[in-house]
């Protein structure tokens, strides 16, 4: 979330202003003069600063603070607050990139509402640098299987055009790195890449996100799609989209043009435009609940992306992937995969995809040993990956063992299980299991399972 810097010379103010936010989940720093701001800044960058116009023995106001943020940290939203504030000093510090100007004595709840908002403007500016940046999501992509290699073909096709691409698939796949491949590969490649994430943004609030705003106290405030204009936008899971705001994306394709919240000129982008979705888009058309005049206009070239379990052989060049990254961006440990461990990841389910595996691969990393090979043992309980309906996931041990091995291990696990389970009673085991009685003794003796009265109950165990 980032913290916030308050700086204020009436100490009872400040300690005041910080002790509401940290009771609504924020965490806060304090600075009752311009040097101890300057000071916070320098260590680190706040989320967000609460300044005051008068500061009492200090060498700059707070009109200066705010110059000197906004030269040097632009992304920074500055609320400013004083007890001797008039409309001149709040047009003021509006011009100079104050994000809201509040007066002495102030309203805790209106002041809550300035400060959500702009810290979910600051939390957008970040996420559009790092995204512009490329920071965020790798474009690299891996496999050998025949889907992967399919797939990313099917990507080489569409990189060079600016068609639109629906990309589906289950959640965790890896959609947002197939879109961003297809950027990097563009020739848009030097322009934005700014994602718009459909189902974390407040329905209330799409338009203005994507639209942007312009107030009389703040001027001009760009959206997503002003951000994004000459590279690509990618709405992520689409289907997500509130309905009103549905009508007004389409009207932007088809016009390639927009007004912003509060705003009368027409703004004209130039847009890619690359979406995804894990549901199926025909059934929310008939339910209603998604326009099928946009679905034509974004579904131009609809690509597949298949999931974790039709790629298989890719997962141990996945996970040695994600060994590496982990290494190199976390410092965690740099530990080989063990023969015994790549199968097992291969016999899994993968109800989570791509994503599901590089959580389990930093599971092991945070709390495995910090060296040597990464064996079946280590890797979570299986748990973490349920079996489908009827379908079996075998341990690890099974896993990686010759066909012959296997079911010799497998026959005596189940039939110790069986006999046990029936209180050593051969005849009810047999019975269970479909075998005459005199083969299952025949059975057992091949397998080294032995039957035996401890403590006035039949059990059996292996001889030996």
């Amino acid at each position: 979330m980032g913290d916030i810097l308050i700086t204020d010379d009436e100490r009872d103010i400040r300690e005041l202003i910080s002790e509401i936010l940290i009771d609504e989940g924020f965490t806060t720093r304090l600075a009752g003069t311009s040097t101890e701001c300057m000071a916070e800044i320098d260590k680190a960058p706040p989320a967000l600063m609460i300044l005051d116009i008068w500061l009492k023995d200090s060498d700059m106001d707070g009109i200066d603070i705010l110059k000197a943020v906004k030269r040097d940290h632009p992304g920074i939203p500055i609320v400013i607050i004083s007890g001797h504030g008039n409309i001149e000093i709040a047009v003021a510090a509006i011009k100079q990139g104050a994000y809201d100007f509040i007066e002495k004595p102030f309203n805790i709840d209106q002041l809550l509402v300035v400060i959500r908002r702009a810290m979910e403007t600051s939390r957008l500016r970040r996420e559009n640098t790092e995204l512009k940046r490329g920071e965020s999501q790798p474009a690299e992509m891996l496999g050998e299987s025949a889907s992967f290699k399919a797939l990313k073909s099917q990507l080489d096709k569409v990189t060079k055009s600016n068609g639109r691409v629906m990309l589906t698939g289950p959640a965790g796949s890896g959609k947002e790195i197939a879109a961003r491949y297809i950027h990097a590969n563009s020739l848009r490649a030097q322009e934005p890449f700014v994602t718009v994430n459909s189902a974390s943004i407040e329905p209330d609030r799409m338009e203005e996100v994507l639209f942007g705003r312009e107030t009389p106290e703040r001027g001009v405030e760009k959206g997503l799609l002003e951000e994004a204009n000459g590279g690509v936008i990618y709405f992520d899971e689409v289907a997500d989209m509130p309905a009103g705001t549905q009508s007004k994306i389409l009207r932007v394709l088809v016009e390639q043009q927009f007004q912003r919240v509060g705003g009368g000129d027409k703004i004209r982008v130039d847009l890619r435009v690359i979406s995804s979705t894990n549901r199926d888009l025909l059934a929310e058309i008939d339910a209603g609940r998604f326009r099928q005049e946009l679905y034509h206009r974004l579904n131009v070239v609809p690509i597949q992306v298949p999931a974790l379990e039709e790629r298989r052989e890719d997962i141990p060049l996945l996970a040695s992937h994600f060994i590496e990254w982990f290494n190199k961006h976390q410092g965690l440990p740099l530990r080989p995969l063990a023969e015994d461990a790549r199968a097992l990841l291969q016999t899994m389910v993968w109800p989570g995809n791509v994503r599901q595996l590089r959580n389990v691969i930093e599971r092991v990393l945070i709390l495995g040993d910090n060296s040597g090979e990464i064996a079946a043992k280590d890797l979570p309980a299986t748990e973490e990956a349920k079996p489908e309906e009827d379908r079996v996931v075998l341990s690890g041990s099974l896993a990686t063992l010759p066909l012959r091995e296997a079911r010799e291990l497998f026959e005596r696990e189940y039939l110790l299980t069986q006999i046990n389970r029936f209180g050593g009673n051969i005849s009810r085991t047999a019975s269970f299991v479909g075998m005459e009685r005199s083969a299952l003794h025949r059975k057992l003796k091949s397998l080294g399972v032995v039957t035996s009265n401890k403590s006035g109950a039949r059990v059996a165990h292996i001889e030996g």
